[in-house]
């Protein structure tokens, strides 16, 4: 029985070297790593190697739970799946899922972080929105404004930063993925700082 890592981070520009020291410091004799893979694609190479690595009676150590899975039903059916082979999961920011997820209780819990992921999300969607319509009423958005202002890109870079999908933020906005998808790339190309993303 071992204790196995894993870390991961949204964009291959971050590093993912404080979540590896904390994983090893937390006992993890192999940490598997992926850099630029969104939590919400199940086949990252890494996580798939991790997997297969995983073998009953192993504990899975992750930062959090955002780190393995993007939305709330890919994250039940992960922890679940990983009950049934035997495999214990350990968040070390989240200690109330180091629990036996094969027994009811074990279960609810599971769902409960699930839940609590995706309002995560959906308050930074939220926010989002609001600063936006703030931001018209102070006329600082007049006129007719392109489909993604300098405050629209910005704030799309944040929600990028925190794992949301191109249709997320294009949902987000009213405006098309496409949209999004240039205005991201042409920041990207200008050389501009992402903003910080969270401790991962």
């Amino acid at each position: 029985m071992s204790q196995v890592g894993y870390a991961r981070v949204s964009t291959r520009d971050q590093n993912p070297g404080s979540q590896e020291a904390a994983l090893r410091e937390a006992g993890c004799e192999r940490v598997f790593v992926d850099r630029g893979e969104s939590s919400r694609i199940a086949d990252r190479p890494e996580w798939v190697a991790c997997l297969d690595y995983l073998r009953e009676g192993d504990t899975l150590v992750i930062l959090a739970l955002d780190r393995i899975a993007g939305t709330e039903l890919m994250a039940i059916e992960l922890i679940r799946d990983l009950g049934r082979r035997g495999v214990r999961l350990r968040s070390l920011t989240e200690p109330f899922l180091d629990v036996d997820t094969s027994t009811p209780m074990g279960e609810a819990i599971v769902g409960i972080m699930a839940v609590l992921a995706q309002l995560r999300v959906s308050t930074i969607r939220e926010n989002t929105r609001r600063g936006l319509a703030h931001a018209r009423a102070q006329g600082r958005v007049g006129g007719r404004p392109s489909v993604m202002t300098p405050e629209r890109i910005k704030a799309a870079v944040k929600m990028r930063d925190q794992d949301m999908s191109i249709a997320e933020i294009a949902r987000t906005f009213g405006v098309g993925a496409s949209s999004v998808s240039r205005a991201l790339a042409k920041h990207d190309v200008g050389g501009h700082d992402r903003s910080s993303p969270s401790p991962r």
